[in-house]
């Protein structure tokens, strides 16, 4: 006798179910889902990535968690889901970027790159023996202007002024339909992820829990230091505050 419903059709990534769905890939978001919120926005002169590492004992060094990783100097790449797997995809990345400057002496164009890892991602859903990787990407980089990606575990990718991954997805994207503009400057930016971030953690948001990275045009790869996150946790204090007020009564 043969299983009926779900079950009938997730044993396998190269079975559709009836209505056309692969439930490995549905499962593969749902690891993304229950992942660290991660947060990129784009402004005038650049783009930046933000994650609250979450880290929840006191005997964790914070710097060991890495969510934001450095693809080239105009590339990086935030995860959220499975971090194993977000290396692994990482890894190709780097691969790819460094063989275009080789072949073609110039840095590859950033949607070249998410283009490409998405075929790979998409190559995961359609043999058997293999799963899909259980994680979402924020592809940020500048070539002439900075671009924003999102990737899917399902290899599709949509391009964002302004998005998240993770938990907190959601909440996160309607802060920012709500306060986003375009042309914002990278202090308001940076401003704008932190809000974000303490909207959807479960305390304070604190310096030594944040990982943010900024990427300029005509500039390369920076971490933003932790005396600089000091300043601006500090300067918005009361706004903090009044942000997690309120989405805890929502």
């Amino acid at each position: 006798m043969y299983p009926q419903g779900p079950a009938a059709y997730d044993r396998a990534i190269t079975v559709f179910s009836p209505d056309g769905r692969l439930f490995q890939v549905e499962y593969a978001r749902e690891a993304v889902k229950r992942g660290t919120t991660a947060v990129g926005i784009t402004y005038k002169d650049g783009v930046l990535l933000a994650v609250d590492k979450n880290v929840v004992s006191t005997l964790i060094v914070p710097r060991s968690i890495e969510k934001i990783f450095k693809v080239d100097d105009h590339i990086a790449v935030a995860t959220s889901g499975l971090v194993a797997d977000a290396r692994r995809l990482v890894e190709e990345a780097r691969l790819r970027a460094q063989r275009n400057r080789l072949i073609y002496n110039e840095p590859i164009n950033v949607s070249t790159l998410t283009r490409e890892i998405c075929d790979t991602k998409q190559a995961y859903t359609q043999y058997g023996g293999a799963r899909p990787f259980g994680t979402a990407l924020l592809i940020a980089g500048v070539n002439k202007q900075p671009h924003l990606f999102e990737t899917d575990p399902s290899g599709a990718f949509t391009e964002y002024t302004a998005g998240a991954i993770g938990m907190g997805k959601k909440d996160v994207e309607k802060f920012f339909e709500e306060k986003y503009k375009p042309g914002l400057s990278r202090s308001d930016a940076l401003n704008l992820a932190l809000l974000s971030l303490n909207l959807v953690s479960e305390g304070k948001v604190k310096k030594e829990d944040l990982d943010i990275i900024t990427i300029d045009v005509g500039g390369k790869y920076a971490k933003v230091t932790q005396e600089e996150l000091g300043d601006v946790i500090k300067h918005l204090g009361k706004e903090l505050d009044k942000h997690k007020e309120k989405s805890s009564k929502e």
